[in-house]
């Protein structure tokens, strides 16, 4: 008994602490915020609804685990200080569930990796085919696949704001908001290159090909962080297109903003009308000059360090190989599986949580 009472113990303060890191309190916050949003007048009507209405059952299934596993750790500490030696049955009760409690919590304190700035904010991802024509925009539109099940899986809500269709398949780029607890925190690992091979089902020979696809994460702010000058953007108006069908818009509605002095473009296509258009390139482009200005930044401080910058673009930071054998390994954390099928479904949390734990251990 002495020793379920001390892990329980231990889970309490450890439970504390992760309510600290992980913002429970704020995060209550935003909840009724959302809540009370949904009751305005011409909520419903709103393109937004179903995405905020995701993000409210996202955050209580959040907040409720958290608080749950409290009241459970409490209920069996409270217990376990009561109970007789004796009672040999209730003592193996509690100390199966205090295992089980342990066992919970272990897995649940992942995402007390996720304490960086910005790790907890919705995130901004972006996919762009590489060289190769058809066999990449195949490959960049897997990917864009793998992502929304992740999303799916974690019950975050998903919007695709931008998309570029290739000529036979595939798609050339697209820009999906994923919103949800550290959404970002999730996704920034999977910046970087993501290369391919398998026998291309294009080819009639057979032939195995590699294709590359670049991913690009960037959070997103609720409050803008950089404030953009008027003067300093050019603002140009096209028609939509994307896969075709009754949903293409046949107006001059979709948005390219550009920043002058930066060079930095956004378009987006799909909302319903060019001033959503220009409300969500405004919003994606505040987010691209924040991370500008803060990698600046790191890029001095890493000046004075002496250290090397290596290059974003080129540095492939995961192979998924179909052919002539299975495999998924990132060349970051040596981690790997050969369930390739797992990975393409969604099932990456493994190497998120191994990317995270690695960039842990360099901080401390």
């Amino acid at each position: 008994m002495e020793e379920s009472i001390e892990i329980l113990k231990s889970l309490r303060k450890r439970i504390d602490e992760a309510f600290r890191v992980l913002k429970i309190y704020k995060k209550e916050e935003e909840l009724k915020r959302l809540e009370h949003e949904t009751l305005s007048p011409g909520f419903w009507e709103k393109d937004d609804a179903s995405q905020i209405m995701k993000k409210i059952g996202s955050l209580k299934n959040f907040i409720q685990n958290w608080k749950q596993i409290r009241i459970d750790v409490d209920e069996y500490l409270g217990l376990s200080e009561m109970v007789k030696v004796s009672d040999r049955e209730l003592v193996a009760d509690i100390h199966d569930n205090t295992l089980k409690l342990q066992s919970e919590f272990d897995k649940m304190e992942f995402q007390m990796l996720l304490s960086d700035e910005y790790d907890e904010n919705d995130a901004i991802l972006s996919i762009f085919a590489g060289a190769g024509g058809t066999e990449a925009q195949d490959w960049a539109e897997m990917l864009l696949r793998m992502y929304k099940r992740f999303a799916d899986s974690h019950e975050f809500a998903t919007k695709i704001t931008s998309i570029s269709s290739g000529e036979e398949a595939g798609i050339k780029s697209v820009t999906l908001e994923v919103s949800g607890p550290f959404a970002y925190g999730y996704l920034k690992g999977e910046a970087g290159v993501h290369r391919l091979v398998r026998i291309s089902p294009f080819d009639a020979d057979k032939a195995r090909h590699t294709s590359f696809a670049l991913v690009d994460v960037l959070p997103e702010f609720v409050e803008p962080e950089f404030k953009i000058n008027e003067t300093d953007l050019r603002i140009d108006t096209f028609r939509a297109g994307g896969h075709g069908g009754q949903g293409v818009n046949t107006t001059d509605s979709a948005v390219r903003i550009t920043h002058l002095p930066t060079g930095l473009s956004v378009s987006v296509q799909n909302e319903r009308s060019q001033l959503q258009n220009k409300q969500t390139a405004l919003k994606i482009l505040q987010s691209k000059l924040a991370i500008l200005e803060k990698k600046k930044h790191k890029e001095k401080m890493t000046e004075i360090r002496g250290e090397a910058i290596s290059a974003e673009w080129g540095n492939q930071i995961r192979s998924y190989v179909m052919q002539p054998y299975t495999k998924v390994k990132d060349h970051r954390t040596e981690y790997e599986t050969s369930n390739v099928n797992l990975v393409l479904d969604g099932g990456i949390d493994e190497f998120i949580e191994a990317y995270l734990k690695k960039e842990t251990l360099k901080k401390h």
